[in-house]
């Protein structure tokens, strides 16, 4: 699997499909973080939000470069959808990870600093949305849907859903009680439940649609 994760960076890497997604996400992270007053926590709620649309981006733009005839090739080689899936996960949640330790030093020298609390809530909180967004990423990328219009707005709808629908204990409870500094503790236990649920049951399913029209 880490020869997989390996594979998917520099196939990321070399595609130069990642630059839109990051510069976007690097742009929202300049306008969020401009005053050192600003309370950190609601700033967070925002700029994880846009962590979860690039992290689908990121999933979808990397399992879109490989056209069919390579795909099966990568199988050939990994011999199981599993590592496949496994490495394109970790590939996109590693590019995550640089992107929350990016967020959280930003904020932090912005602001002045910030206590270990707010730190690993803010970090955490981008950690699961990552998560959702590949959870989206997957099934939305070529890998089921060949055509890029289709593609798109599949990721819209499911972006749309995840963000926005309140009743759905998916990101949009934990989004709100950042953003208006409810209590966390219930909506963040939801989150992590829902975030590795979303996950597994995306890999599973795209995993077995695959093995299927293999």
């Amino acid at each position: 699997m880490l020869a997989m994760t390996r594979y998917y960076l520099a196939l990321l890497g070399h595609s130069q499909r990642y630059l839109p997604a990051i510069l976007a996400y690097i742009a929202v992270n300049t306008v969020l973080y401009t005053d050192p007053k600003s309370p950190l926590l609601p700033q967070y709620g925002i700029s994880a939000g846009s962590l979860l649309v690039v992290s689908c981006w990121l999933t979808i733009a990397m399992l879109d470069v490989e056209d069919p005839v390579q795909r099966l090739v990568t199988f050939s080689h990994a011999r199981r959808w599993r590592s496949v899936l496994g490495g394109a996960t970790l590939a996109v949640f590693g590019c995550a990870v640089v992107l929350i330790l990016v967020t959280v030093l930003w904020s932090g020298l912005r602001t002045g600093g910030f206590t270990i609390g707010t730190f690993a809530l803010g970090a955490s909180a981008h950690a699961l949305c990552a998560l959702f967004g590949i959870a989206i990423g997957l099934p939305c990328s070529r890998l089921l849907v060949p055509r890029v219009g289709w593609s798109v707005l599949a990721a819209i709808f499911a972006l749309a859903a995840v963000l926005l629908v309140k009743w759905l204990p998916l990101a949009n409870p934990l989004l709100r009680a950042l953003t208006s500094q409810q209590p966390l503790t219930g909506p963040f236990v939801v989150a992590v439940v829902a975030a590795v649920s979303a996950l597994l049951l995306s890999a599973t399913a795209v995993g077995y649609l695959l093995r299927r029209n293999a």
